[in-house]
């Protein structure tokens, strides 16, 4: 059985869980399915008068999908023939939907686009959309992950700026402890999310997966030195061993002065404003996240824009990609949401050139590795967290770790060898 075929297989048994979409009244002229995910659908409603101001023949209908149910939903979807003619898409699950062929190749389209320009794109936004040489996206927004973290508590420990590597963010974090005679935490990093470690691990030069993500590489001495590195955090007591559940509000903790650092995405900047008292706005920045010599790499996350397989509107779907992508349009869309544009060109507006809590993201999108582009990664990155959790307790030491992730990591791909074997052999 294919790789494909075991995710269609999966997908047709999802298909009677989940509730079918609702339909709207036929328009006249094309009609244009648009599935979104989560809140960027109630931002999207406000961009689309415009563009069918621009377009009267095309009419888009907007199905938002929530984002725990979103995987499940497009893979039902595909199962059951039903996927629209447009979609916002994670970059990490681009790889699988590229193997079950329902995305369309858009590498000639962007060739001859006016607006689209590949050389605009932070390059590690772009880099997930291009699988096996074929680009299947283009990116809506993108996401990274760098430190937040109070400048009035950092400057009572002793320090005027933030850190820029590994061992300087540990010295601070130490000195944190010291200064408030362990009251307050160095940093907060939860230990049943995957983002913190995945950032981390990506500043090292060797691969995650190996011979072409057929294997893992858990047991590499870059990895290991970096779950050293984190799991030393917590065993130093810099690092409390909470999930996220044992912090319900990070905002009000953060606010308190519980800890002085938070790894985290650019969507805490609108929460921070919103949740923080106004007379401590002041007391909290961002920083790049320190890498181990100087300011380091993070995670290329995001969303992009694809278009089906087996849409038979194509044509318009591109016109509406096209204009989702214009960088005004992306200045708009970060005004009423807040996800980060994609386009260098987007970040001359002054509304994100002139916020000083961007600045640190506007350097860090310049620096971000994208995750292994297999259809198994989400699976894979799920495990790798859950085996650091277990090395964070003290139940295995960073060798005993490395070596079940592989273990794990090598059965997990056990599928996608054999169709690679297979597709190996059959070559002429």
């Amino acid at each position: 059985m294919t790789i494909a075929r075991a995710i269609r297989v999966l997908a047709l048994a999802l298909l009677a869980m989940l509730p079918a979409a609702c339909s709207a009244p036929a328009q006249t002229g094309t009609t244009l399915e648009f599935w979104t995910i989560g809140r960027e659908g109630e931002a999207v409603m406000h961009l689309l008068p415009a563009f069918e101001a621009a377009n009267p023949g095309i009419h888009v209908r907007v199905q938002q999908i929530p984002l725990t149910a979103a995987h499940e939903k497009l893979l039902t979807a595909y199962a059951g023939g039903t996927l629209p003619d447009v979609t916002q898409i994670g970059n990490t699950w681009i790889a699988e939907f590229a193997e079950l062929h329902a995305l369309e190749p858009l590498q000639s389209r962007v060739a001859a686009s006016q607006v689209i320009r590949q050389d605009d794109y932070f390059e590690n936004a772009w880099a997930p959309n291009v699988i096996d040489g074929t680009l299947y996206g283009i990116p809506w927004y993108v996401d990274t992950r760098l430190l937040f973290y109070r400048v009035d508590l950092l400057r009572e420990a002793g320090f005027d700026a933030p850190p820029r590597d590994l061992a300087a963010w540990q010295a601070q974090m130490d000195a944190i402890r010291a200064t408030s005679h362990d009251t307050r935490w160095g940093a907060l990093l939860p230990t049943n999310e995957y983002d913190q470690l995945l950032a981390l691990a990506l500043q090292q030069d060797t691969p995650l997966l190996r011979d072409g993500g057929r294997y893992g590489n858990f047991q590499s001495a870059g990895f290991k030195r970096t779950l050293a590195f984190y799991v030393g955090l917590f065993k130093r007591g810099d690092v409390p061993p909470y999930t996220n559940v044992q912090v319900s509000n990070p905002w009000q903790a953060f606010a308190r002065g519980d800890f002085v650092f938070y790894l985290s995405g650019p969507w805490n900047i609108g929460e921070f404003r919103k949740r923080i008292p106004a007379a401590q706005q002041s007391e909290w920045s961002t920083a790049q996240l320190p890498g181990p010599d100087g300011p380091g790499d993070s995670v290329s996350y995001g969303s992009s824009l694809v278009i089906l397989q087996h849409s038979q509107h194509k044509a318009a779907a591109w016109k509406l990609i096209e204009y989702l992508s214009r960088p005004d349009v992306q200045v708009r869309f970060y005004r009423l949401l807040g996800d980060l544009p994609a386009r260098r060109s987007a970040w001359d507006s002054p509304v994100l050139k002139n916020d000083p809590k961007l600045r640190a993201f506007r350097a860090q999108l310049e620096h971000m590795r994208p995750a292994p582009q297999v259809p198994e990664w989400e699976q894979i990155v799920n495990m790798m967290q859950n085996v650091a959790a277990r090395a964070i307790a003290g139940q295995q030491t960073i060798d005993q770790a490395t070596a079940q992730m592989d273990t794990e990591a090598d059965a997990i791909l056990a599928k996608r060898r054999w169709v690679l074997d297979r597709e190996r052999e059959a070559r002429p």
